[in-house]
């Protein structure tokens, strides 16, 4: 194989992220401190869906009723979804900060380009990128199936990131600000590192030992020489956004753990993911596929390069004949690799339930002497929602992968280093 060309060229400075920390609210501790009807009808906004009460605050705006809208229900259905798109319309769009990479380098070789026709290792072809550009401009669907690729492989969905949803806000309206219209007092969507900074270097470190520890059990990592030497490493780095302890440093059990509260309480391992439940009489036990261990993939720049150009390589992931209880790095992969969007929402409703947790006191039907919830604040409707909101989120974060971010991705910058690394790069070829 023709090695294609190099360019050999230095990164040009760019502004670092400054170490911080981020206080974030614990959502059980929200719902659990407001008051219930105040929780119930916080959720229901959250989702966009019409509360299913009447009361002082379903009063929508009043617009003119279409011609022939003439029964009442219909005229009282018209009116509260047209005050709630109302609502919704008065929330502010905020900005859509992007890290500046796709403009600042002009090969395009710190954005995302996986599956575009490659020119060469670390960069697309310039005019394929501008067809994939062209149609997320336009989203004209001609324009998307006239996206050069250069493999079978095809991309995924960008088309839906142009998508409109008729609950809830709309895509545009989470981005690098707070909104409290929204119930945001955070940051929602904040640009990611850019691929010159330390803080996108470090991302990669954390993701290089998380992959050398894949298949070390997670209750393991106390002891595990890897995995110390993981914490030490990440302790010393300024620009690690994960946990630490008291003393600010990441201890073993800290590793690859969230920042929100409550995540480096107790084992890596939530109890919703191995406790025994059933899908109404379909029992469940928990126990998945996972796949065999020691088995890596994209280590050589042949097989790499066919990646990003989408060619499939032949390779396949390799099951592992005994299904397993969920215990390390692997096993999670191999999870999120196959799936349902809502799956791991649903199955944690299915454990509540198993363990007869009791519903929220704010819930309309917990004193209700003559009735229980079901279509409505039970647990058919709780069931539905799941899944619906899931898609609405998959909407919102579609926007932001294609439209707005397009952010470069870890395997692509790993072959970057690796070039540096094996054929003695000064510098990676970004230009």
């Amino acid at each position: 194989m023709t090695d294609p060309p190099v360019i050999l060229e230095t990164l040009p400075s760019t502004v670092e992220r400054e170490p911080h920390t981020v206080s974030l609210p614990s959502r059980r501790r929200f719902m659990g401190t407001i008051g219930g009807a105040a929780a119930a009808a916080a959720t229901a906004s959250a989702i966009g869906l019409s509360p299913a009460l009447d009361s002082p605050g379903t009063k929508a705006e009043a617009a003119p009723l279409p011609t022939g809208a003439d029964d009442r229900r219909v005229a009282k259905s018209f009116a509260l979804r047209v005050g709630a798109a109302t609502q919704e319309a008065r929330i502010p769009v905020p900005p859509h900060t992007t890290n500046g990479d796709e403009t600042r380098y002009r090969d395009k070789s710190g954005t995302y380009s996986k599956g575009l026709l490659q020119d060469g290792y670390g960069r697309v072809n310039l005019y394929a990128f501008n067809t994939f550009k062209r149609a997320l401009n336009s989203g004209n669907p001609s324009d998307f199936e006239n996206i050069i690729l250069g493999g079978t492989r095809t991309l995924n969905g960008p088309q839906g990131a142009l998508a409109f949803d008729l609950e809830g806000s709309d895509a545009v309206q989470f981005g690098n600000a707070p909104s409290p219209a929204n119930q945001e007092s955070l940051v929602v969507v904040p640009p990611p590192p850019a691929i010159a900074s330390a803080a996108y270097g470090t991302e990669l470190v954390e993701l290089y030992w998380c992959s050398l520890l894949r298949d070390v059990a997670f209750t393991d990592y106390a002891t595990n020489p890897t995995a110390i030497q993981a914490a030490a490493e990440l302790s010393s780095m300024p620009y690690y956004a994960g946990p630490r302890d008291d003393h600010g440093r990441v201890t073993p059990n800290l590793l690859f753990r969230g920042a929100y509260p409550g995540e480096t309480l107790g084992p890596s391992i939530s109890q919703f993911f191995i406790t025994p439940t059933s899908l109404g009489q379909q029992e469940m036990s928990q126990q998945m596929t996972t796949y065999l261990p020691g088995i890596d993939y994209m280590t050589d720049l042949t097989t790499w390069f066919q990646v990003q150009n989408g060619i499939d390589t032949g390779l396949r992931n390799q099951e592992d004949s005994q299904v397993r209880y969920q215990h390390n790095g692997r096993g999670l992969a191999a999870y999120t690799h196959t799936d349902v969007l809502y799956q791991a929402y649903f199955v944690a409703f299915l454990v509540l339930n198993t363990l007869g947790v009791p519903l929220n006191p704010g819930n309309p039907y917990v004193h209700s002497r003559t009735q229980n919830g079901f279509g409505t604040f039970g647990g058919p409707d709780i069931a539905a929602s799941l899944g619906e909101i899931a898609a609405r989120a998959l909407d919102v974060v579609w926007y932001q992968k294609w439209i707005i971010h397009l952010r470069h991705r870890p395997e692509s910058a790993g072959g970057i280093v690796a070039m540096m690394r094996t054929r003695g790069w000064a510098a990676p070829m970004l230009r």
